[in-house]
């Protein structure tokens, strides 16, 4: 199988691959949201849990110890009718062990073990996630910022043309109509500020959160202009599989549920249990300690249990049938995604050389359009349309970079490039 997109110039894949764009300040939210957010930290606990469930399935396959000490005293009527006294005391031990001929209690560690993995391999999607979400999210805040300044440059020049349109209304040159036009493009302008002002706050205030801090100022370590374009992940459909941890978490819990099922099927078979007990009674009315022991063997077979094990084993069946159609559809889902960012990648940069070309012939066209209406050749709205192109080109190119950017992000999230989780 061959990607149907292909990138020509590419890099071996690095974990710590935020690191590529070039702002440490990124990095160092990546950073903050692996070890502070709470979806990270809730899916480390039940790595923890799964470990503990896998720890007491092992247990079932060792023998188990137990040890006692009853002791009291008490007054009873001896053979010869007189109130008697004593005091008792002993001590045992037990030792039991259930022999896994037909390999049940195997099959449930193998089980826990698989549910272990499933739940390390889940951990490290969800951190791979988070990471991926605070790096877009920098890049998005970064390009609200890069908004914002193209907005105070276009309101400056508007301020500057309403100036200019308000002295020759003063003077009679023009009438007022000019005028008004001015002013109306220049408060159109003015009212966005707030606009991305707020947004900028509520979008600082998100990767607060997302970092498991209170919301409050991210620091910038650059502008979205200086951020670079990492070359992509050098990654074939054959590795892509090894790669994801949500295969790998789909492929545990697939074969989780093949060692349930085995085991389900082992509770047809009878058990083999042996146990034995040592011990000794003291008391003031034996001259010598009395040695106590017992050894013994059972074997249970089910006879009759009213489908109960029948049932059990069917939707054990069930349930394995059940993990292995995610499976593959995870698996789908995978190369689906690296081909989406692949194909995106590939197009976004002839979009990008063309609004860049764009952009050099509307700014061309706004000098002419600036220049002929000061020497009085045409009306203001010539101006006004050609200031508008201008704008509407330079939020699309920022819009572009943003894009860039994330599809770069997707396309390492897509190929898998999750980093170490931390267990602590």
């Amino acid at each position: 199988m061959e990607w149907r997109t292909a990138l020509q110039d590419t890099a071996p894949l690095d974990r710590r691959w935020w690191e590529g764009f070039g702002d440490p300040q990124l990095a160092a939210l990546v950073e903050r949201a692996g070890a502070g957010n709470a979806d990270v930290r809730l899916a480390a606990a039940r790595v923890e849990e799964a470990r503990g469930i896998e720890a007491a399935s092992r247990s079932l396959l060792l023998p188990t110890l137990e040890g006692g000490l009853t002791a009291g005293g008490r007054r009873e009527v001896s053979a010869f009718g007189q109130g008697q006294d004593s005091l008792v005391a002993q001590p045992q031990f037990r030792a039991s062990y259930e022999i896994d001929l037909f390999g049940r209690n195997r099959a449930g560690t193998e089980a826990a073990q698989a549910g272990v993995a499933a739940s390390q391999a889940a951990a490290e999607a969800t951190l791979l996630s988070v990471s991926a979400a605070t790096a877009s999210g920098y890049v998005t805040l970064l390009a609200l910022d890069a908004r914002r300044d193209i907005l105070r440059r276009t309101l400056e020049a508007r301020g500057q043309a309403l100036k200019f349109a308000r002295d020759r209304a003063e003077v009679g040159y023009t009438s007022r109509l000019e005028w008004r036009q001015a002013e109306a493009e220049y408060q159109a302008t003015a009212q966005l500020l707030p606009q991305i002002e707020a947004r900028i706050s509520i979008q600082e205030n998100s990767l607060s959160v997302l970092t498991g801090e209170v919301p409050g100022e991210i620091v910038r370590g650059g502008s979205l202009a200086a951020l670079r374009l990492p070359l992509p992940p050098e990654v074939v459909p054959s590795e892509l599989l090894r790669r994801r941890p949500d295969v790998a978490a789909a492929e545990y819990r697939l074969a989780a549920t093949d060692a349930q099922m085995r085991a389900a099927r082992a509770r047809f078979m009878p058990t083999l249990g042996i146990s034995a007990s040592a011990g000794a009674a003291f008391s003031d009315l034996l001259a010598d300690p009395v040695a106590l022991w017992s050894i013994g063997g059972s074997l249970l077979a089910p006879i009759f249990n009213g489908g109960r094990l029948q049932g059990q084993f069917d939707a054990a069946v069930a349930q394995r049938d059940q993990a292995a159609f995610p499976y593959r559809g995870t698996v789908l889902n995978a190369f689906r995604e690296v081909e989406d960012r692949l194909a995106l990648l590939a197009r976004l940069g002839d979009q990008k050389r063309a609004l860049e070309a764009q952009r050099t012939a509307v700014a061309d066209a706004v000098r002419h359009a600036q220049n002929r209406y000061r020497a009085g050749y045409t009306p203001y709205i010539e101006q006004v349309d050609a200031e508008r192109s201008l704008l509407a080109v330079e939020l699309s190119l920022v819009q572009l970079n943003v894009d860039q950017l994330n599809a770069m992000i997707g396309l390492y999230q897509a190929v898998g490039g999750a980093p170490r989780l931390t267990i602590r």
